[in-house]
């Protein structure tokens, strides 16, 4: 029996459709657009191996392979001119296009390659990890690291399509694919709480790559990113005080100071696990959300082995960092809180006071009660 293959159009401006499926690889070709002589298929050098399948499904096209840095370290302006030498010289036009296979920093870099090779080429993603499938490949946004932070220079960028194929999860480390997990939780606490109950219902299928549960969890977590991104693109705002794509930072404040931190040696949605950590406290000390929904974070985070405390650098360093975080506006820090399941809100400027208890909530100390804003 043939499995089925998942379509999930991406309304607005540029649409595309995502495909999530075993054994889908096959689709690149079809995303590619028409008139497309050149593709430069992005990747880093543990995918070698995938690449080539990649790069037999795309017949006649004349291939430019882009090898870049594995991880983080591959989000650079040295890596990125390279990349554009290498375009120039294979002769790129317009119409030629971006294929990327790898991880979110593989996707990040790749995505920025195309969106600024003569002011934007086609590109088309096929994440290789759960953290990627979720959340780097949907959505158009690029972007590289610089000594001040991650991700602060970058552009919007949407893809010509996304193929998601759950097979290449198999040969996933149990460890990427946990950390993945952060993303999909992340969805759950801010849009789609139905995420949380099926890993409540079944951590362990949560965890297998081949279960149907894993699928519905990865379906569920694309469908909250694309309904996000269709709404607000550009990170504008939504309507009826709703943070708009703001809300995908759900947690990423903090997690982006600790991966700054531990020189990126930190998996992102491990890092992201311990921002929501750490935001479901600051949003209850700020009397936004209730004790049970901020214990929650943790169980839910405990329940498929993600880390839920963290100590390992001093909260004024990760102050520091998080002042200079593309969300804050002029000195004024933001986060995105949530005022119950599923009810996300921005919450502005809040006190050092809570901040450092937040922090101290997350690095497990016991400390002094600090009175919350709850009546």
């Amino acid at each position: 029996m043939t499995e089925p293959i998942t379509r999930m159009p991406v309304r607005g401006a540029s649409p595309y459709e995502v495909v999530v499926g075993h054994g889908v690889l096959g689709e690149v070709a079809g995303m590619l657009p028409p008139g497309a002589e050149r593709v430069a298929v992005c990747y880093a050098e543990p995918l070698a191996h995938l690449a080539d399948r990649v790069v037999a499904g795309l017949g006649d096209h004349e291939i430019t392979r882009i090898v870049l840095p594995d991880g983080e370290v591959a989000k650079t302006g040295q890596v990125a001119i390279g990349a554009w030498e290498q375009l120039g010289a294979a002769g790129f036009t317009r119409s030629d296009a971006v294929v990327t296979v790898g991880g979110g920093a593989t996707t990040d870099m790749g995505g920025f390659i195309a969106a600024t090779w003569l002011r934007g080429v086609p590109v088309v993603h096929v994440p290789t990890t759960l953290l990627a499938m979720v959340d780097a490949a949907v959505g158009g946004k690029t972007g590289m690291n610089t000594g001040a932070g991650k991700n602060l220079v970058g552009s919007f960028h949407e893809p010509a399509g996304v193929v998601c194929d759950l097979d290449v999860l198999t040969t996933l480390p149990q460890a990427e694919l946990v950390a993945g997990l952060g993303e999909v939780v992340k969805c759950g606490f801010i849009a789609d709480p139905e995420i949380l109950a099926i890993i409540d219902r079944s951590p362990a299928a949560a965890l297998d790559p081949g279960s149907a549960e894993l699928r519905e969890l990865v379906e569920r977590a694309i469908a909250v990113k694309i309904a996000v991104v269709v709404d607000d693109l550009r990170e504008q705002g939504g309507a009826d005080g709703h943070p708009g794509r703001e809300v995908l930072n759900y947690g990423h404040t903090m997690a982006h100071a600790i991966e700054k931190a531990t020189a990126y040696e930190i998996r992102h949605g491990e890092a992201v696990a311990l921002g929501m950590v750490f935001v479901s406290e600051l949003a209850r000390l700020a009397g936004h959300l209730d004790d049970d929904t901020a214990a929650r974070h943790g169980t839910v985070l405990e329940l498929v082995g993600l880390p839920t405390r963290y100590s390992g650098t001093a909260f004024e360093t990760l102050h520091a960092t998080m002042k200079v975080d593309k969300k804050s506006r002029g000195s004024q820090l933001r986060f995105v809180v949530l005022d119950g399941l599923a009810k996300p809100v921005v919450l502005a400027g809040p006190s050092e006071e809570h901040l450092r208890a937040a922090y101290e909530h997350l690095a497990g100390s016991v400390v002094e009660p600090v009175e919350t804003g709850r009546p």
